[in-house]
């Protein structure tokens, strides 16, 4: 092996070891390598191939170090300054514009910034695929993959990045996509100046660059290409952002015994954290509601979801006490709002609470039997499911029937049943709306079959966006 073979591979070789393992992965985007184990032997390897080969070998590997912004490797490695690099014209750097620019997005992207991009992106790829991606280009690969994004389509990466609120990376985008497609004088200026001879930059140093691979690569990076219009995925801005692991906390109280452990499954299976309780008191359904309100770790997720099953009367649920006038479902909801809650401000709140009613009670004489923390709110007797929520992102669904259903054995309440099979169905494809739309439909089929055992259902709900539950 030459000597300056051998000077390569002892290069190429502290370059890969001096690389972290995010580093490596851009390294692979940008040589274009189909590699996906990010070892150092591996980008060994892949260098070797590229350098060793070729002429200008140590021109490329000047421009790899400066795209990754790793100028102390540069400068101690290659003997080479930033200045000397950036000084090297245009026309000869070989390193494809697009993985560049998506490179450097890449790494300006915010931990937060890239959890939005993954869930924008998320109607376009599968959830398997999102939760595994570690960083912006792996998200871009996936997305090249299905030729939904290619150095002549880049309209799905400037509008997910404006939807996330990085204007900056955007206009990146816009500006190389102008120069891409261009105004003819312009395309003709930058064809003749790449056509033209690039006078040769020779750095200081006893490694000096050598002449780089004119022509190669550059064609096709500089000849302009049409940019095709793709639909975007929906905006962030009309979808509830939903992707982080857990979804959210479900709360489920049931004092019922019928329902509560399917509740259960359901909503784990759609990456919940769930909470169950079972035969609670009206005291104690109230102070469960509120501990969960005020951790701040069970409010970190996306969504929050309360599912209460319990005996009630129109606008109380009464828990396991049957002589009390109970706890006001509207006050089970002011619990969640954002100046009770802080931490759910934006995000979306479900209520799903199915009520078996029995005789009313009479407010005034069992006023004085009241809690402090269950007084009434100034509802002047009217339903609770008169109420509509006027606290925004709140889905309140509220089904209610008789009591006596539940003297029946093995009862499970058709309301709940169908919800469950309706949200596992429709998970990925449909929205929460949608869903119930689904639900309203067989409690009106199954309330023309069964007269005697209908089951009333009200939603009433101020979500702001639509709802997803992938």
């Amino acid at each position: 092996m030459a000597v300056t073979d051998q000077r390569e591979l002892q290069v190429i070789s502290q370059i890969a070891e001096a690389l972290s393992s995010s580093e490596r992965r851009s390294l692979f985007y940008l040589c274009e390598s189909p590699q996906t184990d990010d070892s150092t032997a591996c980008a060994k390897e892949m260098l070797k191939n590229k350098v060793i080969c070729q002429d200008g070998g140590q021109l490329f590997l000047a421009e790899l170090l400066s795209q990754l912004r790793r100028f102390d490797i540069l400068r101690r490695v290659c003997r080479i300054s930033k200045e000397e690099v950036e000084s090297i014209p245009k026309c000869q750097q070989v390193l494809p514009r697009f993985r560049v620019l998506m490179a450097h997005i890449s790494e300006d992207l915010a931990h937060e910034d890239l959890d939005n991009v993954k869930f924008l992106m998320g109607s376009m790829l599968p959830r398997e695929t999102m939760e595994k991606a570690k960083n912006f280009l792996d998200v871009i690969i996936e997305l090249e993959k299905q030729d939904q994004v290619s150095p002549e389509r880049v309209d799905i990466v400037e509008k997910c990045l404006i939807n996330i609120g990085r204007v900056d990376l955007a206009k990146k985008v816009t500006k190389y996509k102008m120069s891409a497609v261009g105004a003819p004088e312009e395309r003709s200026s930058q064809q003749e100046q790449c056509r033209a001879p690039c006078t040769h930059v020779t750095p200081p140093s006893s490694h000096s660059l050598q002449q780089t691979r004119q022509g190669q690569s550059l064609q096709a990076e500089n000849t302009p290409a049409p940019v095709y219009i793709q639909q975007s995925s929906q905006s962030l801005l009309d979808r509830y952002k939903f992707n982080s692991n857990p979804r959210g906390v479900c709360v489920i109280i049931d004092c019922v015994g019928n329902d509560g452990d399917m509740l259960e499954q359901t909503f784990k299976a759609l990456h919940f954290k769930v909470v169950l309780h079972k035969w609670l008191s009206v005291d104690n359904t109230f102070s469960t509601l509120r501990d969960i309100s005020q951790e701040r770790e069970n409010l970190k997720g996306d969504a929050f979801v309360c599912c209460i099953i319990s005996r009630g009367t129109a606008n109380h649920l009464l828990g396991v006490d049957m002589h009390r006038t109970g706890l006001r479902l509207d006050r089970v909801r002011r619990l969640f709002t954002s100046d009770a809650c802080a931490m759910m401000a934006g995000k979306p709140k479900l209520f799903f609470i199915q009520t078996y009613k029995g005789p009313e009670f009479q407010p005034y004489a069992a006023r004085h039997h009241q809690d402090e923390d269950l007084e009434p709110d100034g509802c002047h007797g009217l339903p609770g499911y008169d109420f509509i929520p006027t606290d925004a992102d709140v889905f309140w669904s509220h089904c209610w029937t008789d009591e006596r259903q539940l003297e029946q054995r093995h009862h499970r309440s058709i309301y709940l049943k169908t919800l469950t099979d309706t949200l596992l169905k429709g998970q990925n494809r449909k929205k929460i709306v949608d869903m119930h739309t689904e639900v309203n439909g067989a409690i009106f089929d199954h309330n023309r079959r069964n007269p005697a055992a209908s089951y009333h259902i009200d939603l009433k709900h101020t979500l702001r966006k639509d709802l997803y539950l992938q």
